[in-house]
C-alpha cells in the first residue's frame, strides 16, 4: 500500500485523462489506497465516483484517507451493479490500474467490467509488463529479482507481463473498438530512486513475496538479502536509472 498511494491519475491514468470531463461517473476496480479514485473524484465532480477493492481493510483505510469519496468492497468477477444496457446503468467508465496481472482469468475479469459500463461508455486498464522492465546499471542481483519475481506472480495465478496481453485479452472479453498504448514509469533522480529502490529492498526482505519465496523454496534469506543489497546498491548509483513498462486501453462498449 505504501508503493500505492504514490499513484495519482497524472502519473497513473494519463491515458485515461482525455476522457474525463465533470458529471461522469466512475468507478475505479481494485482501488487500493484510493489516491487515483479521489484524483478521479475531484476532476469528475459532481459525477459519482466509487472505488471497489476486494480488501475490507483497504476500504476503510481509503474511506478514512479520502473523506467525501465512495468505497466499497467488490469483487472484479462479480459486481453489484446492474447490467450497462439497462437504463438505469451507472458507469460511464469502468478504470482498473495494475488489477489484471494479478487475477486468475483477467478476460473474465474485463467482460465483468463491460457488463457495468453503460453503451458508448469505457472501460480503461493500465497494467505493468515486468518483461519490459530495463535498468542501469547492471547488477546480477536485480536480474535474479526479476526472475523470481516472475515464478512467484506466476504460481500464485497472475501474470506479471500483464501489459503486453491488454489488448488480446480485451478482443476475447468481445471488445472491438480498443485503442491501445504504453507508457513507463522513470525513476532517475536521487530522491525517485531512493523511494523506489528503497520500496523493492523492504519487498525483498519483508513482505509476503519474500515469506512466499522461501516456504516455496525458491529463495532463501540470504538470496533475498542480496536481491535487496542490490536495489540499495541501484538506488544509491548516481546514474541509476529504471523505466517500468506499462501497456494500456481504452475500450469503447
Amino acid at each position: 500500500m505504501r508503493s500505492h498511494r504514490w499513484r495519482t491519475a497524472e502519473n497513473s491514468a494519463a491515458y485515461l485523462i482525455p476522457h474525463l470531463r465533470p458529471g461522469l461517473s466512475l468507478l475505479d476496480v481494485g482501488c487500493g489506497p484510493g489516491t487515483i479514485t479521489a484524483d478521479f473524484a475531484t476532476r469528475l465532480a459532481p459525477g459519482r465516483v466509487c472505488g471497489i477493492d476486494l480488501s475490507a481493510d483497504v476500504v476503510a483505510a481509503a474511506t478514512r484517507d479520502h473523506p467525501g469519496v465512495e468505497f466499497a468492497t467488490g469483487d472484479v468477477y462479480s459486481m453489484a451493479f446492474e447490467d450497462g444496457g439497462r437504463a438505469r446503468a451507472p458507469w460511464d467508465i469502468v478504470h482498473a490500474h495494475q488489477v489484471l496481472q494479478h487475477v486468475a482469468d483477467p478476460v473474465t475479469a474485463l467482460k465483468e467490467m463491460r457488463r457495468v459500463v453503460r453503451p458508448g461508455g469505457i472501460v480503461a486498464a493500465r497494467d505493468s509488463d515486468y518483461g519490459g522492465f530495463t535498468w542501469h546499471p547492471a547488477d546480477e542481483r536485480l536480474t535474479r529479482w526479476l526472475a523470481l519475481y516472475h515464478e512467484i506472480a506466476r504460481s500464485n495465478g497472475g501474470e506479471p507481463d500483464a501489459g503486453r496481453y491488454l489488448l488480446s485479452w480485451a478482443r476475447h472479453a468481445g471488445f472491438e473498438r480498443i485503442d491501445a498504448s504504453a507508457s513507463a514509469w522513470c525513476f532517475a533522480t536521487p530522491e525517485d530512486r531512493a523511494w523506489w529502490g528503497g520500496l523493492w529492498a523492504e519487498r525483498m526482505t519483508s513482505s509476503a513475496i519474500a515469506t512466499q519465496a522461501i516456504r516455496d523454496g525458491r529463495a532463501t534469506p540470504e538470496d533475498l538479502a542480496a536481491m535487496a543489497d542490490g536495489w540499495r546498491a541501484w538506488a544509491s548509483a548516481e546514474d541509476g536509472w529504471f523505466a517500468v513498462l506499462h501497456g494500456e486501453i481504452i475500450c469503447t462498449r
